[in-house]
């Protein structure tokens, strides 16, 4: 394989191993028409669903350009929360999105990964399991492409092996607050309860770090929008 000149010597000789992977007889995933939409019309978890200003139509090529990566690893590609997911048995091992200012690859169990260059980043600082690749254009991604496959490899390995992210046991408390706000709208309780854990976990630890009753309902009211909307604390 030629590398990118981009690729330090270093990072050459660690991914190497994995060479094989991605230049054998490695299946190539079926599209899933559902992302198909998605790249088409957006996620549609806002108001600018089938619009130009949609994040997923500022990002499309790179978010396009991402896709092809991950279905070259024969992971099934599915729709979950809206957003392309790639999954091994049904459990999702990555996902392809977009916010403001990034396209991204997010690893469910990105903690577990090596990651020697700190390439990834935490969705939010309460974040447990997850990382993320993010990029900003398509030639970032051909330059770090043996990186990303490199980082694929591993995650799948990870799934195969049945690794488990060791996830704070204490689940943090639910204000007395949030669990009246779920219990006057009960939508609100659903579109919560359907986040991923790590948001889950996000917002309650925004909160609860308010220390008056009058400041947690007004973070509670702040964020109804967001998570009706299937957003995390920090999602743009």
């Amino acid at each position: 394989m030629q590398w990118n000149p981009g690729i330090s010597p270093g990072l050459r000789k660690l991914y190497s191993g994995y060479i094989h992977w991605h230049t054998g007889n490695q299946p190539v995933s079926k599209k899933n028409p559902l992302v198909d939409n998605y790249l088409a019309d957006g996620c549609g978890r806002c108001s600018l669903y089938k619009t130009a200003q949609c994040k997923v139509h500022t990002w499309a090529r790179e978010l396009k350009a991402l896709r092809k990566l991950l279905l070259a690893t024969g992971l099934a590609e599915e729709v979950k929360w809206s957003q392309p997911c790639y999954t091994l048995d049904g459990s999702t091992v990555a996902m392809v999105s977009a916010f403001k200012d990034y396209a991204f690859i997010s690893f469910f169990k990105g903690s577990l990964l090596k990651d020697p260059k700190k390439l990834l980043a935490r969705p939010g600082e309460n974040s447990q399991a997850a990382r993320q690749l993010r990029f900003t254009d398509t030639q970032q991604i051909k330059s770090l492409e043996p990186v990303v496959k490199a980082y694929l490899h591993e995650a799948i390995d990870i799934e195969k092996a049945g690794l488990k992210v060791a996830f704070k046991k204490e689940p943090e408390p639910i204000s007395e607050e949030l669990q009246a706000a779920f219990k006057d709208d009960p939508a609100l309780k659903k579109a919560f309860l359907a986040l991923t854990p790590g948001r889950q976990r996000g917002y309650i630890l925004h909160f609860n770090q308010a220390k008056q009753s009058q400041t947690r309902t007004a973070r509670i009211e702040k964020q109804k929008k967001n998570i009706l909307a299937g957003k995390g604390l920090n999602d743009r």
